[in-house]
């Protein structure tokens, strides 16, 4: 946990310093086009990597009663035996976690008046699911508003959106609700992993890095927007150059835009290789893109050898002398015995 942390900070200071001492280029034109390589290398590395993996059982997850007798209800989205059915749970998997909402939470009470003993409780767990949804579309906001500093003119679609997000005007500059609502949901993912015991025991630093990581790039957005304030214009300036190839040098940039441009470019160097690769990677997942209809279609395991299939006419060809000695009933009796 704090390993994971102490990198980020490290990092951050190195950007700093970096930024400090005439190095910004570096951090600001290099890195940013190596990150982009490697994210897209690394993104396409997996995906076919992931398409080309062969399939060996049919497992798709089930959570509910199978397709069986016309008079027996099937749960058509927990269990899909159809090809839209498996699009209509992957629609709800993807845009609203279907499974995180039915998740459930598992404790042992020691002394129950019941039991009078241990008994093992399971209850409904509604709030790792609503932190979750909230930070991955207060992301996906966030970087859609990041669009404006790529394009000229703004399309008024990223006007529109930058419009909601900021109605609730507080002070100057406008404050964005998603950029609040992100810190808060980042820091419930990473206070659930430090004082829950239990998945503090089960946590590694795979998980603590990107949670770690993500919280300095969100602080240090906030930083620049609303405390140590930096030049807009100048900013998209430099971005708009990077995008056409033609970059200008970033040294009148605040050092803090070169740390929150540092630890984006680490996050999409990270994403590939890491974890948080799930948003591509649950279309490839056979728990979910499988229909459950291993009763009507055989699945065949890609791995299994081509084989030479003996029939029973061939195998009684080959022996049918051997057969008829051993006076096995035979389809056709030997040439010779026919005589």
């Amino acid at each position: 946990m704090f390993a994971s942390l102490i990198l980020v900070l490290l990092m951050g200071a190195i950007a700093w310093v970096g930024a400090s001492i005439g190095l910004a280029s570096l951090f600001g034109v290099v890195l940013p086009y190596v990150a982009v390589v490697v994210f897209i290398a690394g993104l396409v590395w997996r995906m076919v990597y992931w398409a080309k993996s062969p399939v060996p059982f049919a497992i798709p997850t089930t959570g509910g009663q199978e397709a069986s007798l016309d008079f027996i209800k099937q749960a058509k989205i927990d269990c899909p035996s159809t090809t839209w059915g498996v699009v209509k749970r992957m629609f709800l998997e993807v845009f609203f976690f279907r499974s995180l909402f039915r998740n459930t939470l598992a404790e042992v009470r020691e002394n129950d008046p019941v039991n009078n003993g241990p008994r093992s409780i399971y209850y409904s767990s509604k709030w790792l699911w609503c932190f979750s949804l909230l930070f991955h579309y207060c992301f996906l906001l966030v970087f859609i508003r990041h669009f404006r500093f790529f394009m000229e003119p703004v399309p008024s679609c990223i006007t529109f959106v930058e419009t909601i997000d900021g109605i609730m005007q507080i002070g100057a500059p406008r404050f964005f609700m998603t950029g609040g609502i992100l810190l808060v949901a980042v820091l419930f993912l990473l206070g659930r992993r430090i004082f829950n015991q239990r998945l503090r025991y089960l946590s590694l630093a795979n998980d603590y890095f990107p949670l770690w990581l993500i919280l300095g790039v969100v602080v240090s957005g906030i930083c620049l927007r609303y405390f140590d304030k930096t030049e807009i214009s100048q900013v998209k300036i430099f971005l708009m150059g990077l995008t056409h190839f033609s970059p200008v040098s970033p040294e009148h940039l605040n050092a803090i835009f070169i740390v929150h441009l540092t630890l984006v470019c680490v996050l999409l160097m990270y994403f590939p290789f890491s974890k948080l690769v799930h948003a591509p990677g649950v279309f490839f997942s056979p728990t979910r893109n499988l229909a459950n209809n291993t009763r009507r279609v055989r699945h065949v395991n890609p791995w299994n050898p081509p084989k030479q299939f003996f029939t029973y006419p061939e195998y009684e060809d080959a022996y049918r002398d051997a057969m008829a000695e051993a006076g096995l009933p035979l389809e056709k009796q030997p040439e010779k015995a026919a005589e």
